[in-house]
């Protein structure tokens, strides 16, 4: 075992010893035990570094694997870390351009922003007028965010993501582990990692993002400056506003919250079923809400996709919410993958049957988290294996949900949907090859109508 994997060993061990008086060293009922265990595990992870805040924050989106406890406490781990010294941040932007900070814009600010596990924030101005791909030009002078990979931070998650795998190996070896399996999480979260270490996928989504948007004045993201980004640097507009979390000081300055609540949860339902892209890592430090009253959309590292046969499997699944069938949810779900075997399908489809009937608030509205989640957490209990794409997808909807009530509680986020479902359904409909294989069945019914 090396110097790190002991580390890696003992910072976990002496967190979870830790937590043995609140868990009453394991005679404390379940949910306590469960919160303790969950509380000590997120604490070690932020101890660890980069890789397992990342590896946490998968963690948060898989209510289906992980008990509710761990989900909650890892949606609360924190990706702030001290910042690095300016001098290494420098040395990462001269290794990329062949020049030093100082050359590159005007008034490049020492002090950071922003200072996550991957990279670090810095504020400074163009110092020179910049067309981006899509929008306005940028004027000489404008404040940009130069967002850069910590140096090290590739080396160190990778290695560290190599120990957690074969500690994870040895897991499954010594049937340590039933409901999860740590391998295939950990091979997620590899292909997750290699996308968010290069800057530049986020730039060209946050460019297709703006212009998928061009038509509403309410919606936005930052522009990227390509001429100052590489893989391990990303200029882009510097966003002014509050996050959700400062929302009473938007309200204060006269932004219509209620209005943007619904304004908000339509634009993603725009992005999953018009666009089949969608952010998938929404929270209040992602979201911004601007003096203007527009919705500021930041940090597209986490994205998700839908093909068009996914778009109309997963709108027959918010119809089965809206209809309460049942047989519905699991038919168009086994078609997103998620298949439910034999021995299982009553069991399924009677816990699904109730989480319908329980969906309904006393104001009326759908509780489409109510729903979603506890779907997940149904199909994980028993036994079935669901696709990462399809719980990312359920976790991002739950989420959007609850910000949109957080400033509009009467929102219906079903209802929401309706405007977009309908379409990708309609035009299902009307899809030629679609009708072909629709229509012998529908010349048999037909027939057996007349004869009859």
């Amino acid at each position: 075992m090396g110097s790190r994997e002991r580390q890696i060993t003992l910072t976990i061990a002496r967190r979870l010893a830790g937590a043995l008086p609140a868990a009453r060293f394991g005679l404390a009922p379940g949910r306590v035990r469960r919160a303790a265990w969950a509380r000590a595990l997120r604490r070690s992870f932020e101890d660890l570094g980069p890789a397992f805040v990342k590896l946490g924050q998968l963690i948060s989106v898989r209510p289906d694997e992980f008990s509710d406890e761990l989900v909650a406490e890892m949606e609360s781990l924190q990706d702030s870390v001290p910042p690095l010294p300016a001098a290494a941040i420098r040395e990462v932007i001269q290794a990329e351009f062949g020049a030093d900070a100082d050359a590159l814009w005007d008034g490049f600010d020492d002090e950071p922003v922003a200072s996550a596990s991957i990279a670090q924030v810095h504020r400074a101005r163009l110092r020179e007028a910049y067309r981006p791909v899509w929008g306005d030009v940028l004027p000489a002078g404008a404040d940009v965010a130069v967002k850069v990979v910590r140096p090290g931070a590739e080396a160190t998650v990778r290695g560290d993501l190599a120990i957690a795998r074969r500690m994870a190996e040895g897991l499954v070896r010594r049937r340590l582990v039933r409901r999860v399996d740590p391998v295939a999480l950990l091979d997620e979260f590899a292909e997750s990692l290699d996308r968010e270490l290069d800057l530049r996928r986020e730039g060209r989504f946050s460019d297709r993002f703006r212009f998928d948007f061009r038509d509403d004045a309410r919606v936005t993201s930052p522009r990227v400056v390509w001429s100052r980004t590489t893989a391990r640097v990303l200029t882009m507009e510097f966003v002014e506003g509050w996050r959700l979390s400062e929302i009473d000081a938007a309200r204060a300055a006269g932004v219509d919250c209620f209005a943007l609540a619904v304004h908000g949860a339509t634009a993603f339902m725009r992005q999953v079923f018009v666009y089949g892209r969608y952010h998938a890592d929404l929270h209040p430090a992602n979201l911004f809400v601007t003096p203007e009253g527009r919705i500021a959309y930041l940090d597209f590292g986490i994205v998700g996709y839908l093909t068009p046969a996914e778009r109309v499997n997963i709108t027959q699944v918010m119809a089965a919410l809206v209809y309460r069938d049942a047989e519905r949810a699991l038919r168009y779900s086994d078609a997103l993958g998620v298949h439910v075997p034999a021995d299982r399908v009553e069991a399924v489809r009677s816990g699904l049957g109730r989480l319908l009937d329980g969906t309904t608030r006393a104001d009326g509205t759908r509780d489409f988290a109510h729903f979603g989640l506890g779907f997940l957490r149904l199909l994980g209990a028993n036994g079935v294996a669901v696709p990462s794409g399809y719980g990312l997808l359920i976790k991002s909807l739950a989420t959007v949900e609850g910000v949109a009530r957080a400033l509009y509680p009467e929102i219906d986020i079903v209802d929401t949907a309706r405007p977009f479902t309908t379409r990708v359904l309609g035009a299902a409909m009307g899809d030629p090859a679609r009708l072909r294989e629709r229509l012998p069945a529908a010349l048999r019914a037909a027939l057996r109508e007349l004869t009859a």
